[in-house]
């Protein structure tokens, strides 16, 4: 057994560390232990239970009531890494600026940047959203679909992101990409950047925008658009979307042309 003398000698450096990694242990409850809890309890998912809360008390046809229901539901409730209000004010003022017809997003989960990207679109916009997990993609339907828009705005693609990619200009008819927002698994980021890069879709000018590049991180993405000369880059700084304390940042690249 472990003297009280030695025990107590530890507290210290024990009290050191909760205090230093408190908004990691803050997320690992919210994000793991609430999540495994509530899953046994309800049957459903985490991705279910925000569409249930999102269906009961957003507004049908109201992007804004579906996207800041969803945002109390992330931050008082359960939480689901969106990219937020806060991040998503960046990606607001990009698609503004930018003004894309045509736009590819990698990753939709549950719909939540999916709809915050199509109010934005000018009108005869097309969106072209990504998503491999089958049942993510059921309730991410639904809840494009309950923010009023249709097929013609919003086209689900349920595959993975390294299959669609060369079936784009083929099967989807997509000639080039506007707007590029990447959101999917980080390890995902440079093979698809890369694919991206041989397609032929990204044109002078595209903007790809890329979520979580600090927390988890995308360091091998980040090499690549550093050396690459291919692109003019910044880092949006911002912490982790619902949970303070957690540093993170965006990726904003702009395509020069090939070389």
């Amino acid at each position: 057994m472990v003297s009280p003398a030695i025990a107590l000698a530890f507290l210290p450096l024990l009290v050191t560390l909760i205090i230093r990694y408190r908004y990691y242990l803050v997320l690992f409850y919210r994000a793991v232990l609430v999540r495994v809890i509530q899953d046994c309890l309800t049957g459903l998912s985490r991705e279910e239970r925000a569409f249930q809360y999102v269906l009961t008390h957003a507004t049908p046809g109201d992007p804004d009531s579906i996207l800041d229901t969803f945002d109390y539901w992330c931050s008082k409730i359960e939480f689901i890494s969106n990219i937020g209000p806060k991040k998503g004010k960046v990606l607001d003022k990009l698609l503004k600026e930018t003004n894309p017809l045509t736009v590819l997003e990698l990753g939709t989960h549950c719909g939540y940047s999916t709809v915050r990207i199509a109010r934005s679109l000018p009108i005869g916009a097309r969106l072209y959203s990504v998503e491999m997990d089958e049942r993510n993609a059921l309730v991410a339907e639904k809840i494009i679909r309950l923010a009023g828009f249709d097929d013609d705005t919003v086209e689900l693609i349920v595959s993975p992101s390294d299959e669609v990619i060369p079936k784009l200009r083929e099967e989807y008819g997509v000639e080039r990409l506007d707007f590029v927002f990447m959101d999917h698994w980080k390890r995902c980021y440079l093979p698809d950047l890369q694919l991206l890069e041989g397609s032929g879709l990204l044109g002078e000018g595209t903007v790809i925008l890329a979520d979580n590049v600090i927390f988890p991180g995308a360091p091998n993405f980040l090499r690549h658009v550093k050396r690459s000369g291919l692109y003019e880059y910044r880092v949006h700084r911002a912490t982790l979307e619902y949970i303070r304390g957690i540093r993170d940042g965006m990726a904003e690249l702009i395509y020069l042309g090939a070389k």
